[in-house]
């Protein structure tokens, strides 16, 4: 346990940098921190068994640094994605023996990792940077409290299992702590957000009641980003997705709710202005 709190004030310190240095730095990072990820989901599917097609996932990460650049990242998310997929498919097709659940596997980092973390570059890449910094501290902020509530309440009270087929160690009261973390946590910033920014930066942000929603929808999204984590592993016979952060498991471990909560911000602001 001291080794896990260490290791996780260790990564908040590092968040809290990134946060003040250039978009860019932070894009950087994250499409780093991404690589990783997808790395390691590629890998726990391949222990499973599954003869994936990794390659075009890595194109889609490499081309969009340029792509992010010239066209910006909501520009080319789209085309990337649909190329990738288009090179799995004819890569499996061309097989001697062709796997439906191959591809399937194959495409499924794409969504639940590429796609998210490209949403991600997205929000640390947002015009303004008091924008950028609440907007991913929303990001962040959300799913990490909560999952800090729903492990303290979760031990604290135990009780009816949440989804013991998938988790068996989550409960029902977890989860409902977790939620309550989720909306003081998307509170928390947007008090620190009315505080610290002028009219014209907040002008740009979530009202209150949006940031209440995001709390509630980002907490349960977070949830399911973390419950579908743990399915891949339970899938793959593995306990954590790598030994990247010690007492933590690997950089998926990490951030698998984050990403999860990554396309719904992004979303929010595609909607409402975009980013």
């Amino acid at each position: 346990m001291k080794q896990r709190i260490i290791t996780g004030a260790l990564l908040i310190l590092f968040l809290a940098g990134m946060l003040w240095l250039p978009g860019w730095c932070m894009a950087l990072a994250t499409l780093i921190c991404i690589g990783f990820a997808v790395w390691e989901e590629y890998h726990a599917l391949t222990t499973a068994g599954h003869k994936v097609v990794s390659w075009p996932a890595w194109l889609v990460l490499i081309g969009s640094v340029p792509l992010a650049y010239f066209a910006g990242t909501a520009a080319s998310i789209v085309p990337l994605m649909a190329v990738a997929l288009l090179l799995m498919v004819i890569m499996v097709l061309i097989r001697s023996n062709p796997d439906l659940t191959d591809l399937s596997m194959s495409v499924m980092p794409i969504l639940t990792v590429v796609l998210p973390g490209l949403s991600l570059v997205a929000l640390s890449l947002a015009s303004q940077k008091a924008v950028e910094v609440v907007l991913l501290s929303l990001t962040f902020a959300v799913p990490l409290l909560g999952d800090m509530f729903a492990l303290f309440v979760g031990s604290a009270v135990g009780g009816k299992k949440l989804c013991p087929a998938v988790s068996p160690n989550k409960t029902v009261a977890g989860s409902i702590g977790g939620l309550a973390g989720s909306v003081i946590a998307a509170m928390a910033v947007c008090l620190i957000a009315r505080i610290t920014c002028n009219e014209a930066t907040l002008a740009k942000l979530p009202v209150w009641w949006q940031y209440l929603m995001l709390g509630i929808v980002g907490g349960a999204v977070g949830q399911i980003g973390d419950l579908f984590a743990s399915l891949v592993k339970r899938h793959s016979g593995i306990k954590d997705f790598s030994n990247l952060f010690p007492g933590h498991g690997g950089m998926l471990d990490r951030l698998d709710s984050v990403l999860f909560m990554a396309v719904l911000v992004y979303c929010f602001r595609m909607f409402t202005g975009g980013v």
